[in-house]
C-alpha cells in the first residue's frame, strides 16, 4: 500500500498506565504520535525499544510529538498481568502513557496488534498530524533512523483545525526520577 496509509486504526486498550484519561488517536489530532508496541518480558523491548521511546519522549516537544506505549501480550499471559506491568512501569520510570492492548478471547494475538498486522514486539508505529498510518516497523530501529522520521514528520504543517491543545505530560510516576528513587 503507498505511504501515508489511511487513517490509522483507534488503539483498543483494556487499561490505561500512565494517564487519567484513556488517549485515543484522534485526540492527538495536531501531533505527531509514536507508539511503541512491546512485552515486558521482551528482551529486546527492554534493552532497546522502551529506552528509545523515553528518549523520544524527552528529546521532543509535547506539543509537537506524544509518545504512547502499548503491552500487547501474545505470550506468557499468566505472568504479564496488570498489576505486573504496573510495577515494571514504576520500576523502569516510564513516564508516558502506556495502554494495555485489548486481549484475545483465546488468548492469542491481542486486537491492535492484530488490526496493525504486527509480527510481534518491538513494533514502532509513527502517526502523523493528521492521524494517517506513516510508519510501522518490527524490530529493532535505529536512534537516528527513527529521530529522522519523527523530524520530517513534525516539519509537516498541519491543518489548523487539527492543532491538538496538549494535555500537561509532566505527571509523575512515582517517588523515583533519574538520579534516585527516594524513600
Amino acid at each position: 500500500m503507498a505511504w501515508p496509509r489511511p487513517e490509522a486504526p483507534e488503539l483498543q486498550v483494556a487499561q490505561w498506565l500512565n494517564t487519567d484519561a484513556p488517549v485515543t488517536l484522534a485526540s492527538l489530532r495536531g501531533r505527531v504520535v509514536v507508539l511503541h508496541a512491546f512485552q515486558m518480558l521482551c528482551p529486546a523491548c527492554v534493552s532497546h525499544g522502551l529506552p528509545q521511546a523515553t528518549k523520544t519522549q524527552k528529546l521532543f516537544a509535547a506539543k509537537d510529538v506524544a509518545v504512547i506505549g502499548l503491552h500487547s501480550v501474545f505470550e506468557h499471559h499468566d505472568v504479564m498481568t496488570p498489576a505486573a506491568l504496573d510495577a515494571f512501569v514504576r520500576e523502569y520510570r516510564l513516564g508516558f502513557p502506556i495502554g494495555i492492548d485489548q486481549p484475545s478471547p483465546t488468548g492469542g494475538i491481542p486486537a491492535t496488534m492484530r488490526d496493525y498486522q504486527w509480527q510481534g514486539t518491538p513494533s514502532t508505529v509513527l502517526v502523523d498530524r493528521q492521524g494517517r498510518l506513516r510508519m510501522s516497523h518490527f524490530g529493532l530501529l535505529d536512534d537516528m533512523a527513527l529521530g529522522a522520521a519523527i523530524g520530517q514528520l513534525a516539519a509537516e504543517e498541519a491543518p489548523a483545525h487539527l492543532i491538538a491543545q496538549p494535555a500537561d505530560d509532566a505527571s509523575p510516576v512515582g517517588p523515583c526520577d533519574d538520579t534516585a528513587c527516594r524513600a
